[in-house]
């Protein structure tokens, strides 16, 4: 999750209407799938389920990627972190407390 700063919101909703091909193409051949981000009152939750097999080699080829470093610079500044200081983290990462599964155990 990562606070919305309140100034910039229009900017951001504004981007993500209309997020770029070349972002969305990295974040699927970095193995994301079903990514969605929620917005409650100034606060963003992303969600997405990774298929791979090695998600911080994924995560830093969607880092280095020179279209999403663009994508980055424009979303950045609409954003707050709420990560821990020195945890490396922009969005801070929320811990799973139930899940539904599709089988009774």
């Amino acid at each position: 999750m990562i606070r919305l700063r309140p100034d910039h919101r229009d900017t951001y909703l504004r981007l993500h209407a209309a997020v770029w091909p070349g972002v969305e193409q990295t974040l699927r051949e970095a193995n994301i799938r079903n990514y969605s981000i929620f917005l409650h009152q100034d606060l963003l939750f992303g969600y997405y389920e990774y298929v791979g097999e090695d998600h911080d080699a994924d995560q830093r080829r969607i880092a280095d990627d020179p279209q999403t470093r663009e994508w980055w610079k424009l979303t950045d500044p609409c954003q707050e972190s709420l990560a821990e200081p020195g945890s490396g983290h922009w969005w801070a990462p929320m811990h799973e407390v139930w899940h539904l599964t599709e089988e009774a155990s």
